[in-house]
């Protein structure tokens, strides 16, 4: 049979599975066609699961699926299938722990072959066109599964039993303990603490991951702060770090930051923003602040849709070579710094003798990823900073990575909280004008009419059954947006959003937020999905927004999800803490004493009150604006009528006298602050 020249991923939109529509190989996308075809041809699926910027799955592609024999192997013997984990997040995790409990570990490219009913038989990762260093070649492992299939049908029924049945026991909860041992918090510090790299920063060795749900929790507690700080500060001196550019690669490969793998994903610099300006508040490190502007600006720069919204991921590789535009010789720096570039060489860590070199492409030599081995003394930041600029000037006219253009509800959802942040702490309004227009763009383009959010969005066309994800982490978008502009819609929209939540994800018998709603298409199972990978967990981010809506909507209901929510993983946050920090950071928001802010008056008399507010962390303190003085219980009765404005600190519903000028508000929030570092909050 002769491939055809496109094949059926051409008329998807997901720029991952638009890679491969020129693959010899006969790809369906996931979808009833496909499995159609598999029951009518008596063929196994097989399920190739990647993302657009992921090296190893080009890789893969490269390798095999651009290869003819290959793709003659896999046409005539499987019904094969490409699927973005991306888009399916939840058809990723499922398959995922197949993967897991075969091989003992994870990652993309994955391949899962799978019976007509879609049970996992066989699942690995990466599998290279030959034997090498213990891994089958693909081609082994084609023929061996498609020779299983035809003789030892019975044996593969088997193997997809157990594998469905592990799956399904894997997606729901253990036995939760009867309740919160007081020191939770203390011992998952503990925890991290023997984790920790006190060195060279992060939690174990290489290859080293932000982890931002991590670091955002320990910045809630004061024992923890520390070991946040020094992490970033860290990083922010690393090659993980665009020296250049701003903004984070997606790990570094050793264990001093130093040599990343290049992906840029809008996850990671979304969370990692918002910590960063965390961080900022609590130490007034201005390096930390400078981080956080410039991830903004790459965002803003490389990221941004016409229309509002961020794009998902830029590639590790540049014409096929990992790394290419961001690497630098030292001729490239004299070529663009002259006389400087021996001082500027020495501050960035470029050497003859390199640190990087793509493993695939030796032809190409060894070049240096720049960091910062001191940091930068000051007499010589100006002279640094010009030659940034001019660097990245420079840098700009190389080829330039591939974006993946897909807009994703969920990450938007995050970079929404990251710039509502920044216009918080730095009472610039761009970036609140920048998080009003991404408001602006979900809401047109993305918002059912029951309210609910679909997945994702490209080329004009919104697409995919909302997530858990997508509810969760856009409405704590919401929240954050509230707390910046101090619009009401926008946390009445984030409460209509944790009503989704509530009546499609939650679950009361089993104490768990499931990743799809009972109206989402029908998989192996229901999942719920409670451990930080890269991104803050759904369950996690669920339980969090059920927190915020019972605080400022005094909504009993809500406060006892959240807690039942972070109780049923009771036994993984005592065990493991590590890769937990959203839970912990429900449970420490439930823990923590209950404090408000409520500033009343006209939009221009709050302000001196809102910039009074930027100087401060509060990640647990309800902070309410308004001009009426209604609409939320803290607002009631507190309303202006002649344009002035008026403040209210609360604790544990007592609250101080009004303050009618910004240096009495100072005062009271600072005794606020200090009364929640003692109690340990």
């Amino acid at each position: 049979m002769t491939a055809p020249t496109v094949n059926r991923l051409a008329s998807e939109t997901s720029p991952y599975l638009r890679q491969h529509m020129h693959n010899p190989v006969e790809w369906y996308p996931w979808g009833e066609e496909a499995f159609a075809a598999a029951r009518t041809r008596d063929l196994p699926i097989l399920l190739s699961v990647g993302y657009s910027t992921c090296h190893w799955c080009h890789v893969m592609a490269h390798e095999s699926f651009e290869n003819a024999e290959t793709a003659a192997t896999m046409n005539a013997n499987f019904v094969c299938v490409k699927l973005d984990r991306e888009e399916r997040p939840d058809i990723d995790g499922l398959y995922m722990s197949a993967v897991q409990a075969m091989t003992g570990s994870g990652g993309w490219p994955m391949t899962v072959f799978l019976t007509h009913d879609l049970r996992p038989f066989y699942a690995g990762t990466y599998f290279p066109p030959r034997d090498m260093q213990g891994m089958p070649s693909f081609g082994r492992v084609l023929a061996s599964v498609s020779g299983a299939w035809q003789t030892q049908r019975d044996k593969l029924e088997s193997n997809a039993e157990a594998l469905t049945a592990h799956i399904r026991e894997a997606s729901q909860p253990q036995a939760a303990p009867e309740d919160w041992p007081a020191d939770l918090l203390p011992d998952a510090i503990n925890s991290m603490a023997r984790l920790y790299d006190a060195q060279n920063g992060g939690f174990g060795s290489a290859p080293k991951f932000p982890s931002p749900t991590t670091l955002a929790f320990l910045l809630t507690q004061p024992k923890g702060q520390d070991m946040a700080l020094k992490t970033l500060q860290a990083m922010l001196r690393g090659g993980i770090y665009d020296q250049l550019g701003g903004g984070f690669h997606r790990y570094s490969v050793d264990g001093q930051w130093r040599v990343p793998h290049f992906e840029k994903m809008l996850y990671d610099n979304a969370q990692l923003i918002s910590v960063l300006l965390s961080a900022h508040t609590l130490k007034g490190d201005p390096d930390l602040l400078r981080g956080a502007v410039q991830t903004l600006e790459y965002v803003e720069r490389e990221m941004l849709n016409v229309e509002g919204g961020f794009y998902s991921a830029q590639d590790a590789d540049t014409g096929g070579i990992e790394g290419l535009t961001f690497v630098w010789t030292p001729q490239e720096f004299r070529e663009v710094l002259g006389d400087e570039a021996d001082e500027m060489m020495q501050i960035f860590g470029v050497s003859e003798a390199g640190n990087f070199t793509d493993p695939h492409h030796p032809e190409f030599g060894r070049r240096s990823v720049l960091y910062l081995p001191q940091g930068i003394p000051s007499e010589q930041a100006r002279r640094a900073e010009l030659a940034r600029q001019k660097l990245l000037a420079a840098r700009q006219q190389r080829p330039q990575p591939g974006t993946d253009d897909k807009i994703l509800t969920s990450w938007n959802g995050l970079m929404l909280s990251a710039l509502a942040n920044a216009a918080r702490v730095t009472n610039n309004p761009h970036w609140l004008a920048l998080a009003r227009q991404n408001r602006d763009f979900v809401q047109a383009k993305l918002r059912q009419p029951g309210g609910a959010l679909l997945h994702t969005y490209k080329d004009g066309q919104a697409k995919i059954s909302g997530l858990l994800e997508d509810q969760a982490l856009y409405g704590l978008g919401l929240v954050a947006l509230y707390r910046a502009g101090g619009d009401l819609r926008d946390l009445l929209w984030a409460r209509q959003l944790w009503d989704t939540v509530r009546q499609n994800y939650w679950d009361e018998d089993a104490g768990v937020f499931y990743t799809t709603s009972s109206a989402n298409e029908l998989l192996l199972t229901r999942r719920s999905e409670f451990f930080d990978a890269a991104v803050l967990s759904s369950h996690a981010a669920a339980a969090q927004l059920a927190v915020w809506m019972a605080r400022y909507f005094a909504d009993e209901e809500a406060e006892r999800i959240a807690r039942k929510a972070v109780q049923t993983y009771g036994r993984e946050l005592l065990a493991a803490p590590a890769g937990l920090g959203g839970l912990l950071t429900a449970a420490a928001h439930l823990l923590a004493p209950d404090t408000e802010i409520a500033v009343v008056g006209s939009p221009e008399a709050r302000q001196p009150f809102a910039e009074v507010l930027s100087a401060f962390d509060l990640p647990f303190t309800v902070v309410a604006f308004s001009e009426t003085g209604a609409g939320l219980p803290v607002l009631e009765g507190r309303g202006r009528t002649d344009g002035s404005a008026a403040a209210y600190v609360c604790r544990g519903r007592v609250c101080d006298l009004p303050a009618t000028d910004p240096e009495t508000f100072r005062t009271q929030v600072t005794t606020l602050v200090r009364a929640l570092e003692v109690g340990g909050s």
